[in-house]
């Protein structure tokens, strides 16, 4: 849960935001906005004239984590508007909470703003209030999210978002590059792209030509990589889905445009619970295309996300995917277990997989991605890489990132002789040790000097 904390003085504003990156740049948005109208962030619920949470709805265990945050701002402030993906349920979220002031969808930021307005109405001052150009933000100073489209054409059977979040929108390639370059002269070093199908960028606009720069950009994934490549800071690839076109970047990582990262959800690997989820059944192919990406560019480093348990899924299919992923050698792995959501057309399939062996086949799945990610992480000790900082403390102690890891999701680096170091530097290190997930080294120099990845 993100909370904001105190900016100004004027009428207050409660936030939580819950959910994923995408939910929480709706948040960024929203904040952005009422900070433009004189409107003090504020980090507790007491005192606050307003409290707004942005929930999640995807699954179970998300949309419980939603009503306990709506209830608790309630008990705590007693006024509350509700936002985000488990909006789309008024009735659901006014079960729990029947008081709420107002409950609104996904992307409706207007909507948001206007019911604050209701609450606690605030005059506007603009030679006071004061924003600054890359809007606020939830996430530290040296890394953002920047979102380039809404919605997904996709119809995956376990997946409701389309109904969440509706069909593909993408934003004009100039609003993307025009965010980015304000992000990365307040100072941050990392940008992270996000959509639900950041492949798919540009596809309802018809991939249309801007100008940005003297150049002719178009509105596609390859275009707006190349372009973020220029402006001189890591900038990672997240939700890609494998189309033919992802082979086009590959030369970019290898140039080093833009970060030898790819975050591709395969989902699974078995050919019959692919089209049972309604996902592409390509997976020999895509074990082809690895291998030529890695041809090419091989510091690549590769991160999905898996499902185990899905109804039909049998113990041939299993091993199938076990068997696919010791072939693939995935850097970063994570796995979830099926979980039914409401909604999704996956409730109806037959064959049911027992939570007991759910859990059995997650734990056995976990085992052989952790042996790979460790088996990969041994290789890089007695390496010196580029590392980014995302703490320190008063001990001489740091933890970064190298190019490899995503904030939250994947592995750090725990760091020694970092004495006199700051979030947001980035430093050479020497790989001393690895463990399953994480990495151990100590700094050598700082980012005066110049190196590869």
């Amino acid at each position: 849960m993100n909370k904001a904390e105190n900016i100004n003085t004027g009428s207050k504003v409660g936030f939580v935001s819950l959910g994923c990156p995408k939910a929480l740049v709706d948040s960024e948005r929203i904040l952005t906005k009422l900070r433009s109208e004189g409107y003090e962030i504020a980090a507790e619920y007491a005192g606050s004239d307003v409290v707004i949470v942005n929930t999640c709805g995807f699954i179970d265990s998300a949309k419980e984590e939603s009503f306990s945050a709506i209830k608790e701002a309630m008990n705590e402030n007693g006024k509350v508007i509700v936002t985000g993906c488990l909006g789309v349920d008024e009735g659901a979220v006014r079960e729990v909470a029947p008081d709420v002031l107002a409950v609104t969808g996904p992307q409706q930021y207007e909507q948001v703003v206007s019911e604050v307005h209701k609450a606690a109405p605030q005059p506007h001052e603009p030679y006071v209030h004061l924003v600054p150009p890359a809007g606020l933000k939830l996430t530290p100073r040296h890394f953002a999210y920047v979102k380039i489209s809404e919605g997904c054409n996709h119809r995956c059977k376990f997946c409701i978002i389309p109904s969440l979040r509706g069909d593909l929108v993408s934003r004009p390639i100039r609003a993307v590059l025009r965010e980015a370059e304000k992000l990365v002269e307040a100072g941050t070093s990392e940008l992270m792209i996000i959509s639900q199908d950041t492949s798919a960028y540009g596809l309802d606009l018809k991939h249309q030509t801007e100008t940005w720069k003297d150049r002719d950009i178009r509105a596609h994934m390859t275009d707006l990589a190349d372009a973020l490549g220029d402006l001189d800071v890591w900038v990672r690839l997240h939700y890609v889905y494998p189309y033919p076109h992802v082979d086009d970047v590959i030369p970019l990582m290898a140039e080093g445009k833009i970060l030898p990262y790819l975050d591709i959800p395969f989902q699974h690997a078995s050919p019959k619970v692919l089209r049972a989820m309604r996902r592409p059944a390509n997976e020999a192919k895509v074990l082809e295309r690895i291998k030529k990406w890695r041809s090419i560019c091989p510091e690549i480093v590769i991160r999905s996300t898996f499902i185990v348990g899905f109804p039909g899924e049998t113990e041939e299919d299993f091993n199938y995917l076990l068997n696919w992923l010791q072939e693939a050698q995935l850097d970063r792995v994570g796995c979830f277990k099926y979980e039914a959501v409401e909604g999704a057309v996956a409730n109806e399939l037959p064959d049911p997989v027992p939570e007991d062996l759910k859990q059995d086949r997650w734990n056995r799945f976990m085992a052989v991605s952790q042996k790979i990610s460790a088996d990969k992480l041994k290789k890089r000790i007695g390496m010196e890489m580029a590392v980014l900082i995302d703490s320190v403390d008063d001990n001489g102690s740091a933890i970064g990132r190298t190019y490899a890891d995503a904030p939250e999701i994947d592995g750090q680096v725990h760091l020694s002789g970092a004495e006199g170091l700051s979030v947001g530097d980035m430093v050479m290190a020497h790989i001393d040790d690895a463990d399953d997930y994480d990495l151990h080294a100590t700094v050598v120099h700082d980012e005066e000097d110049e190196w590869d990845w």
